[in-house]
């Protein structure tokens, strides 16, 4: 019998092409084509990749403008996938300056939506700190969540992210 084809590709460990240092963790950088589509949180004892194609390497050029100058504007080729809903919502957190947050319910009211439907877009983001989902927080002005994730490492990326940019 034969099994039905596979429609995506399955993400592995070794499909990077470029791993990154940062202060907060090491992140991994997946590229299609001529698309960056997908930039992970990697532990920070993950070995370094030193770029494999120009497009990684003008990825990682431009996260280091950023680790450098939190004001830092990205201008890169990406495929952003997602429903309709997460699009919106990753096009408004895209629109949120350095250095200033929103709540999850200023975005949800913005689109007409609610705040845990943004949160879940949130979570969905592929491409963290070019869509700064860090940016996001809860109304009270606690961190809220941040990768899925209400504790842990997670936050601390969080706020390491909005300290570095003065928020």
């Amino acid at each position: 019998m034969m099994k039905p084809k596979v429609a995506h590709k399955e993400k592995s460990a070794d499909d990077y092409q470029a791993k990154l240092a940062a202060p907060f963790a090491v992140l991994g950088l997946r590229i299609e084509e001529d698309w960056l589509t997908d930039i992970a949180y990697l532990p920070a004892d993950t070995p370094l990749l030193a770029p494999r194609t120009a497009l990684a390497k003008e990825v990682c050029e431009q996260l280091q403008a950023y680790l450098a100058d939190p004001g830092f504007i990205f201008d890169l080729s990406m495929h952003i996938g997602g429903t309709v809903h997460q699009r919106r919502v990753w096009r408004a957190i895209q629109d949120i300056s350095s250095g200033t947050t929103r709540s999850y319910g200023d975005i949800a009211a913005q689109l007409h939506s609610a705040p845990r439907a943004v949160g879940q877009a949130c979570g969905a983001n592929r491409l963290p700190i070019i869509i700064p989902c860090h940016r996001v927080i809860a109304k009270n002005g606690g961190l809220g969540g941040f990768m899925n994730a209400s504790d842990g490492v997670p936050l601390t990326i969080k706020r390491w992210l909005l300290h570095h940019e003065g928020a």
